[in-house]
């Protein structure tokens, strides 16, 4: 399927939120998917991913997750640098800032005249905020890709962002994607995110763990790049988003 790729000036109370959105070129209308990137914003190495989620049939938002500081318009590189550059960016942004700037995002999706449901997806940290985003009701199915500091709350500048706390305020059908190899989310932070998940009474969920799998092997650029698991997560969410 053909695309059309923009930038966008999502608006905001903060201001203006940087954001590429991917079209599928033809007759829509097509669910729309809010996709949130790693802590080095928009890369190409994502948005080659968010063009590959547009081409079977979706809208496909990826805002910066920090817009509004001195990284906005910035696409860190992947080494120490960039690294410790998104990782200031996170410390330096409130739970309320992420989650404001979320609802932003999908009001903006919303309003579309060629947007049907709305989705939501992330990488790492933005594993993290996609499953914030589940708890709008407007959300119908959630995707997240190991996510980071759920099981302990690290998120942003706040001591505990309480999202797993929260977990009974998700509606719609979640599935969360880990590798086995993962430091940051080893087994028993696994293990603790699944009961907990079950524990608040979310029974439409599903939970994969890719055998041999690293943080971030979804990543096409680097050493822990995994293409053939790349390719099956990418399915299992594909056909988990087309079957809602």
């Amino acid at each position: 399927m053909k695309l059309l790729e923009d930038v966008v000036m999502v608006p905001s109370a903060a201001g203006e939120i940087r954001s590429v959105v991917i079209t599928p070129v033809g007759q829509g209308p097509w669910p729309g998917v809010l996709l949130y990137t790693d802590i080095f914003q928009l890369t190409e190495s994502t948005l080659r991913t968010a063009r590959r989620l547009a081409a079977y049939g979706f809208i496909v938002c990826v805002p910066e997750i920090y817009p509004h500081g001195d990284l906005a318009g910035v696409a860190l590189e992947f080494d120490d640098a960039g690294k410790r550059a998104g990782m200031a960016g996170a410390a330096a942004t409130s739970i309320a800032d992420f989650d404001a700037d979320r609802v932003a995002v999908l009001d903006y999706l919303e309003n579309r005249s060629d947007t049907t449901t709305l989705l939501a997806t992330g990488f790492c940290i933005g594993g993290h905020l996609a499953f914030r985003a589940a708890f709008d009701p407007r959300v119908a199915a959630t995707v997240c890709f190991y996510p980071t500091g759920l099981h302990n709350g690290a998120l942003g500048a706040d001591a505990d962002a309480g999202s797993l706390a929260r977990a009974a305020d998700i509606r719609g059908p979640l599935l969360v994607v880990f590798g086995s190899q993962d430091p940051h989310v080893p087994a028993d932070a696994r293990i603790q995110i699944i009961s907990e998940l079950y524990a608040a009474g979310l029974d439409d969920l599903e939970l994969h763990i890719y055998r041999g799998g690293e943080h971030a092997f979804m990543r096409d650029i680097g050493v822990r790049h995994d293409p053939v698991l790349t390719d099956l997560a990418l399915t299992e969410a594909v056909t988990f988003f087309q079957g809602r």
